[in-house]
């Protein structure tokens, strides 16, 4: 069968190819990894973690942009076009590069199977390969220890936090979880954990490889007030007078902690001032992680879609202050937690705003509606087709001071973000 030539064309193929949605193990990929025999000597640092990842990635990228040098940064999943995932110097690559490395990782597999995320981060690691690249950073997928990322050889590792997940493929407590992520810790290698909790499998798994580990609150950790704060590590080391991270929540100080002791570890090979750290956390952006539109009335996009990650953002929605009432655009895949999502969140919301989501994962509205029912859930529930047409609705009935929080799966926040930029046109 002859490739396709476009991006799209691409992307299409993988997702229609039989029996592969999900398959963990690192034998497959491997083996493609060594016919395409890519090579780089950039430092390669690898983030893994139920949440926060993405965040991270975020700030490492923009930093190291910051300080001169040049970045690969592979993340997933994206939100608008494939080409977030792939990004050198904080630009997304182009569709023919990624359509030539499609290609070329095509070839070098033959006969063997992949799935639709280990092809592209096969293509991925192929398009760095060919760039004089000073630091990759690549973001786990799912899990860590199984996950196609993991075949590429870090030269520091990061789990930002380990949480109920993914259950199905990683384990039913933090305990399993947290031993799946440890598997990108290295021997010998500098191991982040920003987990303020971590399970004990992840640190007795660092412990047994002999992985250089560093641990949030014991060997660094931050202070700050109100309007700046400060890094410290086990080893003396600090810096000081560092404004807050440009991405909002309560969460991005463990994670800005965790970039920063990471990069303490890594300073003989990259080094990076003070200067660039303030730049970096300045400018940093993200979309979907608690971003706030600008505008009446006000609009939370979160790709909050297990129980941690919607903990923490009622936590931040009860830091934004007072608003008379809250609009849930509300979408989420079927085998999510919605139970344990819905009870940390339901007391900051008024209205629910249901949307059903295509695909085999996609939970319909009707049915997502039963799940808030047997939860407890009552007063204004309402189904729609699409996130954007409940979008509209929580956009024409809101108050010019209510707050509209449009959040669980990423297609849900995909879109929302979708429906407000075409309107921006």
């Amino acid at each position: 069968m002859q490739s396709p030539e476009t991006l799209k064309g691409w992307l299409e193929l993988l997702e229609r190819r039989p029996g592969l949605p999900i398959r963990l193990g690192l034998e497959r990929v491997a083996q493609v990894r060594d016919a395409l025999d890519s090579r780089s000597r950039a430092v390669v640092i690898t983030v893994g973690g139920t949440n926060g990842k993405g965040s991270t990635c975020a700030m490492l990228e923009a930093i190291l942009i910051a300080a001169g040098y040049r970045v690969g940064c592979y993340t997933s999943p994206h939100l608008l076009r494939y080409n977030e995932r792939v990004r050198i110097d904080g630009r997304e690559v182009g569709d023919e590069a990624l359509v030539a490395a499609f290609h070329e990782v095509e070839r070098a597999r033959g006969d063997v199977p992949l799935t639709y995320f280990e092809q592209g981060t096969l293509a991925a690691w192929h398009v760095f390969c060919r760039e004089p690249l000073d630091v990759i950073i690549l973001e786990v997928g799912l899990g860590g220890r199984l996950d196609a990322v993991n075949v590429f050889e870090p030269d520091c590792a990061i789990v930002a936090s380990v949480a109920m997940d993914h259950m199905d493929y990683l384990g039913d407590s933090r305990e399993k979880i947290g031993f799946e992520k440890a598997g990108i810790f290295r021997p010998g290698r500098p191991a982040i954990c920003s987990d303020p909790l971590p399970p004990e499998s992840l640190v007795a798994h660092a412990r047994q490889i002999g992985a250089d580990l560093r641990l949030a609150g014991q060997d660094f950790g931050f202070s700050g007030d109100r309007t700046q704060w400060t890094w410290w590590s086990r080893d003396g080391r600090r810096r000081g007078g560092l404004a807050y991270p440009s991405l909002r929540g309560a969460n991005q100080l463990l994670n800005a902690a965790a970039v920063l002791m990471a990069l303490e570890t890594l300073r003989e090979r990259i080094p990076v001032s003070m200067q660039a750290v303030r730049e970096g956390l300045m400018l940093v952006e993200l979309p979907g992680r608690f971003q706030v539109l600008a505008g009446k009335p006000s609009v939370v996009l979160d790709v909050a879609h297990n129980p941690q990650a919607a903990g923490v953002l009622a936590e931040n929605l009860s830091n934004m202050g007072y608003f008379p009432e809250t609009w849930a655009v509300f979408g989420m895949f079927a085998d999510k937690d919605v139970e344990g999502v819905v009870s940390l969140i339901r007391d900051k919301i008024d209205h629910w705003l249901l949307a059903s989501l295509p695909g085999a994962r996609g939970l319909s509205a009707p049915a997502l509606a039963e799940r808030l029912a047997a939860s407890g859930v009552g007063g204004d529930v309402r189904c729609f087709d699409r996130p954007s047409d409940a979008f509209e609705l929580a956009r024409t009935s809101a108050g010019e001071g209510d707050r509209i929080v449009a959040f669980g799966s990423f297609l849900t926040v995909a879109d929302v973000l979708e429906a407000v930029l075409a309107a921006r046109r």
